[in-house]
């Protein structure tokens, strides 16, 4: 196996470094717009597998012909969203499988955003799965931990668990902190808005796809392992979008712990128009608003040394069990600051979202996981990925996952 990482931000540094550790690939190519970041990782790394790159991942002739140079066999997209399509049509182009970790952005419906769905998040990517199947190539799309993780407890939670499901509710919370600052966002600010400030989506049984406004139906989500209460909200996620395709849950939610103070930010934003992507004429450049607001905050990829505390991932799942009573599960995985930067250099929520698909890329080596098409992680079996996810080193990643019943 040959690989192409793509980006080498936090999530795909992350990937760099958790990947190394494993002997199933024979090259991992880093590419970047800017290629001192991936040189600088491949240095620091020393891994002689590893090649630094450049890469234009707004233009699919590039990664094209990036993977053609090298004999890509399988590429993982670790950059912004705004890029999914140009990277996933130059995977097509150039016959190499695909990996990502966020889906082709949604456009909210025209005149009724809160009611009704417009273009859904990887719409446009599902639009073209027949070609993919028809060409033999696969493409595994939203392979993160959210979505991703989260999807694989789906699915063994239908296979193994539950006879019937009601409600597959994805929740996410944290208590992290980053010391010396008031406003520190521990992932990228670009995608956190564009999910938190678009219409959440919600799907049910007979109903379809629905949106409610942003922040909708506020609850307090007890989480595991010190993290605690948390209110969580609705939030714009793929999991609700991938989970109806491959499970038969009659409801499907995705809830974030956001806390107000972020909420309020957000709201400003989008009150002042600073959300925005469309460019705006500053002194005769061109720029865009939510770009501006990422270049003043923090690098998400280098606050792993101020930050502290736990950030965790999971399914509250409610139906019926195995064994035909009622039945209410969150599996989960937490990651824990101080331990991912001892051991990896990579603060909790970058690194938790990149160890899963360098697992999918394990599976898909040694051919535990097939198939052709547009994917979600749901389509395949759940429990080697478990498995090798919790199992100690050198056997597998050493970072096991959890499970909590819930009052009914």
């Amino acid at each position: 196996m040959k690989i192409l990482i793509i980006g080498a931000g936090g999530v795909g540094s992350a990937a760099v470094r958790i990947a190394v550790r494993r002997d199933f690939f024979d090259t991992l190519v880093v590419a970047d717009y800017d290629p001192a970041r991936p040189t600088a990782l491949v240095a620091e790394v020393g891994d002689p597998r590893l090649v630094a790159a450049r890469v234009d991942a707004s233009d699919s002739s590039s990664v094209a012909a990036l993977i053609s140079e090298h004999g890509v066999t399988h590429v993982l997209n670790a950059v912004d969203p705004r890029f999914v399509m140009p990277i996933f049509e130059g995977c097509f182009e150039a016959g190499a499988t695909y990996l990502d970790m966020a889906m082709s952005l949604s456009h909210p419906h025209p005149t009724s955003p809160h009611e009704l769905p417009g273009v859904k998040l990887g719409d446009e990517q599902f639009a073209a799965a027949s070609e993919w199947e028809a060409r033999g190539r696969l493409a595994v799309v939203g392979i993160g931990v959210e979505p991703g993780l989260s999807d694989v407890f789906a699915r063994y939670a239908e296979d193994e668990l539950f006879s019937e499901i009601d409600e597959l509710g994805v929740r996410d919370g944290a208590n992290l902190v980053v010391e010396g600052y008031d406003f520190a966002p521990s992932f990228s600010i670009w995608t956190t808005i564009e999910e938190c400030l678009n219409p959440p989506v919600i799907f049910e049984e007979g109903k379809g796809w629905y949106t409610t406004p942003p922040f909708s139906e506020p609850e307090v989500f007890d989480f595991p392992e010190g993290i605690g209460p948390v209110e969580c909200v609705n939030v714009e996620h793929e999991e609700v979008l991938l989970m109806p395709r491959w499970t038969k849950a009659k409801r499907v939610t995705f809830k974030y712990g956001l806390g107000n103070e972020f909420i309020e930010v957000l709201k400003t934003l989008h009150m002042l128009g600073l959300d925005s992507t469309k460019p705006l004429d500053v002194k005769g450049v061109k720029v865009s608003p939510r770009d501006v607001v990422a270049a003043a905050l923090p690098d998400p990829a280098t606050l792993g040394d101020r930050m502290s505390g736990k950030t965790c991932a999971g399914v509250w799942v409610r139906g019926t069990g195995k064994d035909g009573q009622p039945r209410s599960t969150y599996l989960y995985h937490v990651a824990d600051n101080e331990q991912t930067m001892a051991e990896y250099s990579s603060q909790a929520v970058v690194w938790q979202t990149a160890i899963n698909p360098v697992i999918a890329l394990e599976l898909l080596a040694n051919g535990t996981w097939t198939g052709t098409g547009v994917l979600g992680p749901e389509a395949f079996d759940a429990k080697p990925f478990l498995e090798l996810l919790a199992a100690d080193a050198p056997a597998g990643y050493g970072s096991p996952w959890g499970m909590e019943e819930k009052p009914l």
